[in-house]
C-alpha cells in the first residue's frame, strides 16, 4: 500500500510546507527568492525554426577555424600551382577568362564584398553602440575604410611591378600600354590580383561577420534586464547591467527592427564567401604561376593578420568587429576583445565591451560557471548560482549537514 511522502523540511515554516517536496531553486534558498516572477521567451514559430537552421548552416560554413583554413589557402596555392605549371588542368568553363563568375564577381570582387559587409557593419555596430552614432564612426567604421585603403594600396602596387619590371614581346616598345596596344603581348612578374582580392575578401567577411555569433543571445539579455529593473533588482552577471534606461530603450528598439534584415545580409555574406573559395580554387587552377600567386596570398594574409589579428587588439582606433556599448559574446573563442581595455564608456561606469575580466563577477566566469541543463541555466537568482556553484560553502562548513534556510 503506497504511503504518503514525508516532506524534507518538515519544520520549514509557512501554511504550505507540509506539501513542499523539492527544494525551491537550490541550496540554501530561501522561498521567496525561488518564485518564477521572470518573464520566459515567447514561443518559436516554425518560419523562426527554419531561418534559424539556414543560419547555423551559414555559420558552420563562414566561421570555419580560421588558422586552419589560412593554412590551407597556403598549402592549397603553392601545391596545386606547382603542379598546374608542369602538368596542365583539364578545361573547365572555369578555364575560360569570360566566364559569367570571372565578369560579373571577381573582377569587381571588392565591390560586391562592400555591397554586403558595410551596411552589416553599419547596422550591427549602430545596435551594440545603442543608437550613438558618433560612437559607430568613430569606433567602427575606419575598419571598412582601412581595408578598402589595403585594397587599393595593394593592388596599385601590383600594376606598377608588372609595368616596371616587363618587357613587350616586340622590340620597339618601352611602356605597357604601348605594346598592348599595338596588339602584341607583355611580359612581367604579374602577381596574382584574383587571389588576393579572393583571399582578403574572405578573410574581411569573415572578421566582420563575427557580430552575429551569440547575436541571439542578446534578446534574452534584454527581456531579463528589463524585468530585473521592473523589479528593481540587480543582475551581477547580465552585460547590459550598466546601461542607462534610454540605452536599453535604444538597444532594444535596433534589435527588434534590425535583426531581419542582419540575418539576410549575413545569409548574403556566407553564400559570397563561399563563392570566393570557389573561384579560388579555379584561379589556383588556370591562371597566374605558381610564384605570383603564392605571394599575392602572403601579402593578403599579412594584411589581414596586421589589421585584424594585431592592430584592432590593441588600445588604438577602430576596435574589433562584436564591441560595443556591451558585451555578449563571453563563450565565443573567436572574439579578439579580451586583450584590450575599453574604448568605450557608458555613463554609468567602464563598458565591458572590452571583456576585461575585472568586470566580470569574481570567483567563476559569469553565466558559463553556472550549471545548466540543456544549455539554459538551472538559477536565474545570483545567489542561488552562487550557493549551487560553491556546494563547499553550505555544506563542509556544517559538518556535512543541510542547513534549512
Amino acid at each position: 500500500m503506497a504511503t504518503k511522502r514525508r516532506p524534507l523540511r518538515p519544520n520549514m515554516p509557512g501554511p504550505s510546507s507540509s506539501n513542499m517536496n523539492f527544494r525551491p531553486g537550490g541550496p540554501d534558498i530561501k522561498r521567496g527568492e525561488a518564485k518564477g516572477t521572470r518573464s520566459t521567451a515567447a514561443p518559436t514559430s516554425v518560419r523562426e525554426i527554419l531561418v534559424m537552421m539556414i543560419m547555423h548552416a551559414c555559420k558552420r560554413t563562414i566561421f570555419f577555424d580560421t588558422n586552419l583554413k589560412v593554412a590551407l589557402y597556403l598549402g592549397s596555392l603553392f601545391l596545386v600551382s606547382l603542379i598546374g605549371d608542369f602538368i596542365p588542368y583539364p578545361k573547365t568553363y572555369f578555364a575560360r577568362s569570360d566566364n559569367l563568375f570571372n565578369v560579373y564577381f571577381v573582377k569587381v570582387g571588392w565591390g560586391w564584398t562592400l555591397m554586403l559587409t558595410v551596411p552589416f557593419l553599419a547596422m550591427t555596430s549602430y545596435t551594440l553602440c545603442c543608437g550613438d552614432m558618433k560612437k559607430m564612426l568613430r569606433h567602427h567604421i575606419p575598419r571598412i575604410v582601412v581595408a578598402t585603403f589595403f585594397w587599393l594600396f595593394w593592388t596599385k602596387f601590383f600594376n606598377i611591378i608588372e609595368t616596371s619590371y616587363g618587357r613587350c614581346t616586340v622590340k620597339g616598345y618601352g611602356t605597357k600600354s604601348s605594346c598592348l596596344k599595338a596588339g602584341h603581348l607583355w611580359n612581367g612578374f604579374d602577381i596574382s590580383g584574383h587571389a588576393f582580392i579572393l583571399i582578403y575578401s574572405s578573410l574581411v567577411l569573415i572578421e566582420e561577420a563575427r557580430p552575429i555569433i551569440k547575436w541571439e543571445s542578446i534578446k534574452d539579455y534584454l527581456r531579463n534586464e528589463i524585468h530585473d529593473r521592473s523589479v528593481s533588482e540587480h543582475s551581477s552577471t547580465n552585460p547590459l547591467r550598466n546601461l542607462s534606461e534610454e540605452e536599453i530603450r535604444n538597444l532594444h528598439f535596433l534589435y527588434d527592427r534590425l535583426t531581419p534584415v542582419i540575418r539576410t545580409l549575413f545569409i548574403g555574406m556566407s553564400t559570397l564567401q563561399l563563392l570566393w573559395d570557389v573561384m579560388l580554387v579555379g584561379t589556383m587552377l588556370y591562371y597566374h604561376h605558381m610564384v605570383e600567386k603564392v605571394i599575392s596570398g602572403i601579402i593578403a594574409i599579412l594584411t589581414w593578420y596586421f589589421t585584424y589579428r594585431f592592430w584592432y587588439r590593441t588600445n588604438l582606433l577602430p576596435d574589433p568587429a562584436g564591441s560595443g556599448s556591451f558585451f555578449y559574446q563571453r563563450e565565443n573563442k573567436d572574439t579578439f576583445v579580451y586583450g584590450r581595455r575599453p574604448t568605450m564608456m557608458t555613463p554609468a561606469g567602464p563598458s565591458t565591451s572590452s571583456g576585461s575580466r575585472s568586470n566580470m563577477p569574481s570567483g567563476s566566469f559569469g553565466l558559463s560557471a553556472q550549471p545548466k541543463f540543456m544549455g539554459m541555466p538551472l538559477y536565474t537568482n545570483a545567489r542561488n548560482a552562487n550557493a549551487a556553484g560553491s556546494p563547499n560553502l553550505t555544506g563542509a562548513n556544517n559538518n556535512g549537514k543541510e542547513v534549512d534556510s
